[in-house]
């Protein structure tokens, strides 16, 4: 009489676990899909900022102590903590930037590696300045629809656009609908100015975005985006 009761319990105990292991499988599989609200912030100012030379390299470096000044500010801009998640690429600047947000809304800073800036090549260690004859030839090309167009010794925007692509569905796969990315100033524009629906590209020239400058955007990796606002103005 005990084995056969206790046999009884056992059977029931399996068929609820397997009814829970089948609810469990089918709720993780589903996808996730509606509308996002996705904000990007550039990074401090970092050391390679303060040299005046283009370092795409990773993990790249550090912040300045202004740049940390920079990342404190941000944390108080935010401390009404709406957003759902925090997202920053695998270099150590944008990490550092995201972290006193991290730490005032008790949210953990998830690295999302196809978010990082867009890769130098040749033109890497050169000075900044000169970067509009070099290295943002290529991706100034993307915007206006070439994306063939390569840096030397780095990649092309249809290379571009897809790791950046991928990572923002990647997010929306997380369950995310008010993610905050934090990334670095040419990949946030140039992705932005390639993804929104009637881009102003003058943005690049007139309106370029600064250390901790934030462009926000909403729509679906498969419907598309719009433009919200490009670092605190309203999109017209």
């Amino acid at each position: 009489m005990i084995e056969s009761h206790l046999s009884a319990m056992i059977a029931a105990i399996i068929a609820a676990m397997a009814i829970l292991a089948a609810g469990s499988g089918s709720a993780l599989a589903a996808p996730h899909t509606g509308e996002m609200f996705v904000t990007f912030i550039r990074h401090g100012e970092s050391a390679g900022n303060a040299s005046g030379l283009i370092d795409t390299s990773t993990p790249g470096p550090e912040l300045t102590d202004k740049g940390r000044a920079e990342a404190d500010a941000v944390a108080g801009h935010l401390a009404d903590c709406t957003f759902d998640a925090i997202y920053a690429s695998k270099m150590v600047r944008t990490q550092q930037t995201a972290k006193p947000t991290s730490d005032q809304c008790r949210r953990p800073v998830t690295v999302e590696p196809g978010i990082h800036e867009i890769e130098a090549g040749i033109y890497e260690g050169r000075p900044e300045h000169e970067a509009g004859r070099g290295y943002f030839e290529a991706p100034l090309q993307w915007i206006q629809g070439n994306l063939d167009a390569r840096i030397p010794g780095s990649i092309n925007g249809h290379e571009f656009k897809k790791r950046m692509d991928d990572s923002i569905q990647d997010i929306q796969n997380r369950g995310s609908k008010r993610p905050m990315i934090f990334s670095h100033g040419g990949a946030i524009m140039i992705w932005t100015l390639l993804s929104v629906a009637d881009p102003d590209l003058s943005k690049l020239q007139n309106d370029p975005l600064q250390n901790t400058g934030r462009v926000v955007v909403k729509g679906t990796p498969e419907k598309g985006w719009r433009l919200v606002s490009w670092d605190g103005t309203p999109a017209g």
